[in-house]
């Protein structure tokens, strides 16, 4: 008979695993049922939760210190594109019947890595029995100042639409994850470069400071591009039209790319790119490009908000270049 997983009773692996990685002023080691979260003077909270579910948002055998990360980075990247400074985040653990304390150590090993270097601690949560696939749910705090709510409704016809970093990494790298001997004239490096781009967002949290200044509207991009920028077109009653060639692509997605054609639209539309999409003025573009210069993050200039409904994908003659297989990724 096989050895049954090592386990320990709920109390337990709260007291051995979660209680540490606490703040002990906002949670007081999880010896309530409660968190106490104060903002600063003239500031506002912004509250943000993501779910990942195993199979959907990553895969059940993947190294459970990446899943932890990917989980509080989904979120970190939902508070980055409001321009929020990280307060601390509630988890909602749901752990299949196959766990074992290895599992937990090295998950929980993730979560401290990435609370330490975002400043971002826990600061409560709940754990249960889940008896498909291990479930995440992640609701994250952040603050703002009061002057600063910047919604997607805000787009206004004139602005410029900006993105962060290169877009189509992530849903790439989910192809080369599902299949990895699918693409054998692609470099190694290149497919371990979109594979790690998939495995492990970056949030643009250095870029708040960025938001704030300049955004008028902003939201990261988790859906795929195109998605989510039908989101913003969607909220602000205008037009996004976006120009194809100005959408930054990395060089292993070129190269990618150029092994199957019909994978631009897939980079265009698939999700988990976790970079941001805003609308600034025009006017701010050579101060907006210096910051971000200042800050080593690239920052590319895609297109314009305009009257009418819905996004406008064109190419270099202006004319619209039509999408097959629909505009993002979608639950259901």
């Amino acid at each position: 008979m096989a050895n049954s997983p090592k386990r320990l009773g709920e109390s337990e692996l709260i007291r051995r695993y979660f209680a540490p990685l606490c703040h002990p002023d906002m949670s007081f080691g999880l010896s309530d049922d409660a968190a106490f979260l104060r903002c600063d003077a003239d500031q506002q909270l912004v509250l943000t939760k993501d779910m990942l579910v195993a199979d959907v948002h990553f895969f059940a055998d993947d190294d459970p210190a990446l899943i932890a990360r990917k989980a509080l980075r989904v979120n970190l990247s939902d508070l980055a594109s409001k321009g929020a400074e990280p307060l601390g985040y509630l988890l909602g653990l749901g752990l299949p019947t196959s766990w074992d304390e290895d599992w937990l150590k090295r998950f929980c090993e993730g979560l401290q890595l990435d609370q330490e270097s975002f400043a971002f601690p826990l600061i409560g949560g709940d754990t249960v029995k889940s008896p498909e696939r291990l479930t995440l749910s992640i609701t994250a705090f952040g603050q703002v100042p009061r002057s600063n709510t910047i919604l997607r409704m805000n787009a206004a016809v004139g602005e410029v639409v900006y993105v962060t970093g290169t877009i189509g990494d992530s849903a790439l790298g989910l192809l080369v994850r599902r299949e990895p001997d699918q693409y054998p004239s692609v470099a190694a490096l290149d497919r371990a470069f979109l594979k790690d781009r998939f495995l492990l967002p970056q949030p643009r949290l250095s870029c708040r400071q960025l938001i704030r200044k300049f955004a008028t509207a902003s939201m990261d991009i988790s859906d795929g591009l195109i998605g989510d920028a039908q989101k913003m077109s969607s909220a602000a009653g205008k037009a996004l039209l976006l120009d194809s060639g100005s959408i930054p692509l990395s060089q292993p997605a070129k190269a990618m790319i150029g092994s199957s054609t019909d994978l631009h639209e897939i980079a265009l539309t698939g999700g988990d790119d976790y970079e941001l999409l805003f609308c600034a003025r025009p006017e701010d573009h050579e101060a907006l490009m210096a910051e971000a210069h200042s800050l080593g993050v690239s920052l590319s200039r895609i297109g314009r908000v305009a009257e009418g409904e819905g996004v406008r994908l064109l190419d270099s003659a202006g004319q619209d270049i039509p999408l097959s297989h629909g505009s993002s990724y979608e639950h259901f």
